[in-house]
């Protein structure tokens, strides 16, 4: 008999108590040893579950109860989860999280307190939900030097964008629809300003290559200036807008990690993931790139890949499973500015051929989109191979010459 706590009882703890309960059977014949629910924390009451005798208000019972060897936090937030968890580890017993602030902030500490300690700390379910990603990365492309990550990690924005794409619908009802749907918190900022997006992105990009990158870290851009204007030129273009968070490994050892709004070409495979969908591609040396597919959030899909991390440490009770990556170094983290990029830009001015003319004399190469449904006195153009301190520079004497920068996505190669 395995016994296991479960810290919170919100949508996803009660989606964990659902699985464990509802697949008892296939899950002890997966375990190799039946699993067993010995408490749950929640400040809340509740009464009317089959459950109820289980629930405690007090931490140090978890802590201090010799038989539970397995705890589940699934209640989000820094604190208290991250003292939780952590004393925890230190009291011998290994964690199981979805909780991606908790790991994209503290994941070099804990691993290192499970380390020290001969325990698991699994976190499958902070990335992608129900979509397997960290396992793969870990275990199943291995053998490959990955050099890039890129993908689509939060479904409320990707579902917002769908819409605008799909039905034209601008941004704010495109909001107020996946909120009323149930896709967006009541106060969605970490999905629309990127935040979500980025401490996933930190999760991968620190797992893939061994060294902690920090959320801070980061550049990260949200889609909230984007508009349907843009969403035409995009499609002009060849393609769709996605807010996409990505890591590069450079050939200097640094890494080049950020979260913004980017063209994906028709023929991307990114491109074609839609709704509340993720996609996450993994390039690796010798596979080439690898694409994860599946629903990024929700109750049941995050909840299977917490007990798949139960399961999983209840079988490597003896054998520590290894996850590791370290602090990292100063200047791990590239220089913004210093890299190049391709980008789409939509500008006004008194006309639309004034404005793109006093572009195209600062941006020298710049190629004009005409936009199917045009807006009197904007032009929209892309451009290649600038730096990003480049581009802010030149956006900056497009300012003095009375052209408006209206929006500047960059453009992926993926």
């Amino acid at each position: 008999m395995a016994y296991i706590a479960v810290l919170g009882h919100g949508v996803v703890g009660s989606g964990v108590l659902e699985v464990l309960t509802t697949h008892t059977e296939s899950i002890t014949k997966r375990a190799k040893e039946e699993i067993k629910i010995k408490h749950i924390l929640d400040l809340r009451d509740f009464p009317d579950l089959p459950y109820s005798d289980l629930f405690t208000k007090d931490f140090q019972k978890i802590l201090n109860d010799p038989d539970v060897k397995i705890v589940v936090e699934v209640m989000g937030g820094l604190h208290p989860a991250y003292d939780y968890v952590k004393a925890c580890l230190e009291n011998g017993k290994s964690v199981v999280t979805s909780n991606k602030e908790l790991v994209a902030a503290k994941g070099a500490e804990l691993l290192r307190i499970a380390q020290e300690n001969n325990l698991n700390f699994l976190f499958e379910a902070s990335v992608g939900g129900g979509i397997p990603i960290i396992r793969p990365i870990s275990q199943c492309l291995a053998a490959n030097e990955v050099t890039e990550i890129a993908g689509i990690l939060n479904g409320t924005t990707n579902f917002i964008l769908t819409k605008m794409i799909r039905e034209q619908m601008n941004f704010e009802d495109a909001l107020a629809l996946a909120q009323q749907l149930g896709y967006a918190e009541r106060d969605p900022s970490a999905d629309v300003e990127g935040f979500d997006a980025c401490r996933k992105i930190c999760i991968l990009a620190s797992l893939a290559f061994g060294t902690h990158v920090y959320p801070q870290s980061v550049h990260t851009e949200g889609i909230t200036k984007i508009t349907l204007q843009d969403v035409d030129y995009a499609d002009v273009w060849g393609g769709v807008i996605k807010l996409i968070g990505s890591v590069k490994m450079l050939e200097n050892g640094q890494v080049h990690i950020m979260v913004c709004p980017m063209l994906v070409h028709r023929g991307s495979q990114l491109a074609s993931v839609d709704d509340v969908f993720n996609g996450i591609m993994v390039r690796g040396d010798a596979t080439g790139d690898v694409v994860f597919y599946g629903k990024g959030a929700g109750k049941l899909p995050t909840a299977s890949a917490v007990v798949a991390d139960v399961i999983d440490c209840v079988k490597h009770f003896k054998a520590r499973k290894y996850l590791f990556w370290e602090d990292a170094k100063p200047d791990y983290v590239a220089d913004f500015g210093a890299v190049e990029t391709d980008v789409y830009v939509r500008v006004t001015g008194e006309t639309g051929d004034a404005a793109f003319a006093a572009a195209e004399a600062i941006f020298p190469g710049a190629k004009r989109l005409l936009a199917k449904n045009p807006q009197a006195g904007e032009a929209g153009f892309v451009v290649s191979g600038l730096t990003e301190a480049e581009l802010a520079a030149k956006r900056a004497l497009l300012e003095k010459d009375n052209v408006q920068v209206l929006n500047c996505i960059r453009i992926s190669d993926y």
